[in-house]
């Protein structure tokens, strides 16, 4: 067994591969930056909004561990938390996207939907004036991340010390507050963010339910990652002391996980679809009724409900590296997936479809997130060598 991860040739061969077909794909269909600019705006905040919900799963799972004073996770815990280090690319991706292509994305930043004089004044727009503007848009995001960010390096510190610090317990208990910190600060900021930057795509609709529904599809997105690479690193002979009952208990989060985000899309769509309001329904009727969504709406269903309830029913699909290698990499795709139906439809209408361009985009995102974890993962150990439960870990039996 390997104690101390390398980030060798291999590793690097295989993000590289994705890259290049990812660039590939893009370049082949370069024309359509040039031809359709709402698009490439629309892949590029898709992409943006998905892997930065990620990288802040893989932190919110991190202090989760700290907070309930998990033991079982341990072993794991330097994976998710290296996830945080995606938040610095992945807000300047952001901003940058807002910056040059707001008009594109966001309906309500036309300045004529606010005149009472305009054929196109809106007053449902207007009436939102206060909160839907763009210096206050801009600022809500810029705190977001500065909490964000600062808390995660904060975090981080502490786990780097607490490998070489004499007293484990006196780091341990500090790690808790940092994390309850952030587990706080994210409730109310996992919400609000999307109702900035999804909900405010659909602005004359509204849900009660939306914060928690964004925040159970990235969840079930981080939490894949989060297995995915667990498992990728055991393959390898990496991570001696995860046994199957770690794979288990992963395995675990991602049927129930996936089985709520089920939950909340139903109670979602089903109260809107009795009420039988126009001005509700009108969210679900693009999806439905027009294509090219109407196909993926019922995909996106098929593989983030039904594919991971029925395969990972048995205890044994849990506990092997291959089926649970290939549910997280479904899942990513899946939930990728439920983050373009949120977005697409609201900016393009029935221009919006999956094509090699953003088949491209997304592997892109997705390689390039492998390279910034795996370049951080190896700069500590892989295991953190003084926590206080890292026995209970290692002896771990469920």
């Amino acid at each position: 067994m390997k104690n101390n991860f390398v980030y060798d040739i291999q590793t690097k061969k295989k993000q590289f591969t994705l890259l290049s077909i990812g660039i590939l794909l893009i370049c082949c269909n370069s024309h359509l930056i040039l031809s359709d600019i709402p698009y490439f705006y629309t892949n590029l905040w898709t992409n943006g909004v998905y892997f930065i919900g990620i990288a802040l799963i893989g932190i919110f799972f991190f202090a989760l561990q700290y907070v309930t004073q998990a033991g079982w996770s341990v072993s794991i815990l330097r994976i998710p938390e290296t996830f945080g280090h995606w938040l610095w690319i992945g807000s300047i991706i952001l901003i940058l996207t807002f910056t040059w292509g707001y008009h594109d994305i966001f309906h309500w930043t036309h300045t004529y939907l606010y005149d009472i004089q305009d054929t196109r004044y809106d007053a449902i727009i207007a009436g939102k004036k206060s909160y839907l503007n763009i210096p206050f848009f801009s600022l809500r995001s810029i705190i977001y991340f500065i909490i964000w960010i600062g808390l995660f390096h904060k975090m981080r510190s502490i786990s780097l010390q607490s490998d070489f610090t004499i007293n484990s317990t006196k780091a341990y208990q500090k790690q808790k507050k940092y994390s309850t910190i952030f587990i706080i600060f994210f409730a109310i900021t996992s919400s609000t963010a999307a109702w900035d930057w999804i909900l405010a795509i659909d602005t004359h609709w509204f849900s009660t339910l939306f914060g928690w529904y964004v925040f159970s599809s990235w969840f079930v997105a981080g939490l894949s990652m989060i297995t995915f690479l667990v498992v990728m690193l055991k393959e390898a002979g990496y991570m001696p002391i995860v046994n199957a009952n770690h794979l288990h208990d992963l395995g675990k989060y991602l049927f129930a996980f996936s089985i709520f985000w089920a939950y909340l899309w139903l109670a979602q769509f089903l109260l809107i679809y009795y009420a039988n309001i126009p001005e509700e329904t009108i969210y679900y009727v693009e999806r439905i009724q027009h294509m090219p969504y109407r196909p993926l709406f019922y995909l996106n269903l098929l593989i983030n409900f039904f594919f991971p309830f029925l395969f990972l029913m048995k205890k044994n699909a849990k506990r092997y590296t291959i089926f649970l290698k290939i549910i997280s990499l479904v899942l990513l795709v899946g939930h990728w997936l439920d983050f373009y139906l949120m977005i697409s439809p609201g900016i393009l209408k029935e221009n919006g479809q999956i094509n090699l361009f953003a088949i491209g985009m997304a592997l892109v995102f997705f390689a390039t997130f492998l390279h910034i974890f795996f370049s951080q993962f190896t700069k500590k150990p892989i295991i953190p060598q003084k926590h206080p439960l890292l026995h209970e870990s290692k002896h771990y039996h469920s």
